[in-house]
């Protein structure tokens, strides 16, 4: 990037109120890490489903395939064509489903759906034929999860038949497992010797697809289930993927919210703050109004819980979020002003908010944090600790 995108780059984010940074370096190192803990003959997809789980599709794409990554995950066909859109070329998987009407999207944008059903097989394979390519499929098998693929006794004579098929390559046969995060791994091997008995079959019939059937946790806990490829999602963000132990390996996560400071005023004893009046002051407070609210992605559910950080210190949420802003009690932290950065997710000085803990508050997860992150929520994307692009509602 030149000099003068850098200028502009500086110029945008000075006029940003409220945005999200991703560490590119944070997503390749991450990867990295991950490439040496899979060794190199286990392929690693990228998944970038729901906008990369909030961080930027496009970007981190590139980015985890630039560190080692070989294919990338989606759940629509629409997130694929996004990425197709923006110049990526290396192999998109759809996970989900994906309806016959958009075969021939499939075909035309060079994405390997995953199949269940013989309508959309017959479909895809005539868009193919008549396209004159034969494209690559994976078979999704409900080892255990109980949504989305073929039973495990459904798989073996569906597989067989997608042979017949001219227009279609029956190229990865997967599986999803259900409490990967879990300690107790009892379930999760029930799940992976269902899904090797399957792939046993298979084999026996000389079928021999690329398996994968690990995503972040299992593939952190269970090397047994590295298979050919792996699937790595939230830890490639940095975020644990799991409550119940820690990752094996160091990981760091790449996104930091922020926003400014955007009026302080000094409250009287007795002052209700925002919708409701649920927060009433107890003495003389000073306090910060923070852009940032349920419209951003930060949910009304944190009213009167948890802290954002302003000078390296928390100040308290008092009262409602609201859809565009909320109010943090600064009274213990002397010369705060309008614009001083505020952070709501991530590290400022000596203090770190991670979005494991503002899940906790919210009773979800952590997925829920970064992905409820809404198109108006700006984000810059850094590398080498500068400020690289910036992607916003208005470009």
């Amino acid at each position: 990037m030149g000099d003068h995108k850098l200028n502009e780059t500086r110029l945008l984010t000075a006029e940003l109120v409220t945005w999200a940074e991703i560490d590119l370096d944070a997503i390749a190192g991450n990867v990295r890490a991950f490439r040496r803990h899979v060794g190199e003959r286990v392929e690693v997809f990228a998944v970038v489903k729901a906008n990369a789980y909030g961080h930027g599709a496009a970007p981190v794409a590139r980015a985890a395939l630039e560190a080692g990554a070989t294919r990338l995950a989606v759940h629509r066909l629409s997130e694929g064509i996004e990425l197709r859109q923006a110049g990526v070329e290396a192999p998109i998987l759809i996970m989900g489903y994906t309806p016959a009407a958009a075969a021939e999207s499939a075909v035309r944008w060079r994405l390997t759906p995953s199949l269940i059903t013989p309508e959309f097989a017959i479909e895809l394979d005539a868009r193919a034929r008549a396209a004159g390519v034969v494209v690559p499929v994976h078979l999704k098998v409900d080892s255990g999860m109980g949504r989305y693929g073929l039973l495990p006794a459904e798989t073996p004579a569906f597989a067989a038949w997608l042979q017949g098929l001219d227009g279609i390559r029956l190229e990865g046969v997967f599986t999803h497992f259900a409490t990967a995060d879990s300690a107790d791994q009892a379930y999760l091997r029930r799940q992976l010797a269902v899904f090797n008995d399957v792939l046993a079959v298979l084999r026996a019939g000389g079928i021999r697809p690329l398996a994968h059937a690990a995503n972040s946790a299992a593939t952190m806990s269970l090397p047994e289930a590295h298979l050919q490829a792996v699937r790595v999602g939230i830890a490639m963000y940095g975020l644990d993927p799991s409550s119940e132990w820690p990752p094996p390996f160091a990981i760091r996560p790449a996104l930091t919210l922020k926003s400014r400071v955007s009026r302080v005023r000094e409250l009287p004893a007795g002052s209700g703050i925002s919708y409701g009046r649920t927060y009433v002051t107890a003495g003389p407070t000073t306090v910060a109004l923070v852009p940032v609210g349920y419209g951003d992605g930060w949910h009304r559910v944190l009213s009167n819980q948890g802290a954002v950080l302003i000078h390296g210190q928390r100040a308290p949420i008092r009262g409602r979020v609201c859809m565009d802003q909320f109010v943090a009690d600064v009274t213990h932290i002397p010369g705060v002003q309008q614009d001083d950065e505020v952070v709501l997710v991530g590290r400022q000085g000596e203090g770190q908010i991670r979005a494991e803990e503002v899940a906790q508050l919210a009773g979800t997860i952590n997925y829920e944090v970064t992905t409820s992150l809404l198109p108006r929520v700006a984000r810059a994307y850094v590398r080498g600790g500068r400020i690289v692009d910036i992607i916003s509602q208005n470009d």
